[in-house]
């Protein structure tokens, strides 16, 4: 078989295998099915890899790369890596990691070491200003909606448990069924409400696309993220960064939930009654709180300021 035109196969590897499909052997096309149902996965195997996985030999793999205009396979799996780099970084990283010596104690040094730059990197970032405007928006606003999926999620759902004492209303997309359903209530939000999106490498599309739409109607956003080159900076009224940069995953969510719980300390801080709110829900939710049996038989009232520190347990 002549070897394909280079310039005539250019494009994405999508692209170059549907203008030579019809043209493929029966192995190729096995090929070329597997990774059109597995991009991601493709990108991230090596040649041995992708043979096994397909059920065809190395040379055939080799072959197969080649049918579609490519070199080799090396400059097949480039074109399939780029657009997933970012996706891939804590894949390699961690490939890299665990094959170097070290002993438990040190990975985990290692980590916290890791989580302590990454707080000092965020605390020198931040800047007085968007710090003031976003704890006036969290007080100002008549709802407040939470969106974030995967860790961010969980993220989301720790800042709406501590905002709940101090603001009207505070949702977050924890338990929610997905996001068109997160979307039909977003609907309703105005310029009055406030959505806070939180986001951090490898970004989730659903949140940009919410936030995009939330953009349209002119409904003031606050975006939780880790870089200005984020996507969701740009759609954001405010946003606040912090590095979350870690060896062994995507993320450090403990640089996050930092993040996270300082703002909320801001806001308890510039709350009206602040003491008084987080009194009357501790006495509000005392009978699923766990009381000591000899300390609940004194008959002392606790001070106000016990009671708002009652609430940060749990």
């Amino acid at each position: 078989m002549n070897r394909p035109d280079k310039q005539a196969l250019g494009g994405t590897v999508n692209a170059r295998i549907g203008k030579v499909y019809m043209n493929l052997s029966k192995a190729h096309k096995k090929a070329a099915d597997y990774v059109l149902t597995n991009v991601f996965r493709s990108a991230t195997m090596s040649i041995d890899e992708l043979a096994n996985a397909v059920g065809i030999s190395v040379a055939t793999a080799n072959r197969f790369a080649r049918a579609l205009g490519f070199e080799g396979y090396p400059q097949f799996r480039a074109e399939l890596v780029s657009g997933f780099e970012a996706m891939l970084v804590p894949i390699d990283n961690l490939r890299s990691e665990v094959q170097r010596p070290a002993t438990s104690t040190e990975i985990i040094a290692g980590s916290l070491n890791e989580d302590l730059t990454n707080l000092e990197a965020t605390r020198r970032g931040l800047d007085p200003e968007l710090c003031n405007q976003a704890v006036r928006m969290i007080l100002n606003a008549e709802r407040i909606y939470i969106i974030g999926y995967g860790a961010s999620g969980f993220l989301g759902g720790l800042m709406a448990h501590s905002l709940d004492p101090f603001c009207n209303t505070v949702q977050s997309t924890m338990g929610t069924a997905g996001p068109s359903t997160v979307a039909r209530q977003l609907f309703k939000y105005t310029e009055k409400d406030l959505v806070i999106g939180i986001s951090f490498p490898r970004y989730a599309d659903d949140v940009v696309t919410i936030l995009r739409q939330l953009k349209e109607k002119n409904v003031p956003i606050l975006a939780l993220t880790d870089a200005p080159s984020s996507p969701l900076a740009s759609m954001a009224n405010v946003t606040l960064f912090a590095q979350t940069r870690r060896q062994f995953s995507p993320n450090s969510e403990g640089a996050a939930l930092c993040l996270i719980e300082a703002i909320c300390s801001a806001v308890a801080h510039q709350a009206k009654a602040p003491v008084h709110a987080a009194s009357e829900m501790t006495k509000f939710v005392l009978p699923w709180l766990y009381q000591d049996p000899v300390q609940s038989h004194t008959k002392h009232r606790a001070p106000a300021s016990e009671l708002a520190d009652m609430d940060r347990e749990g």
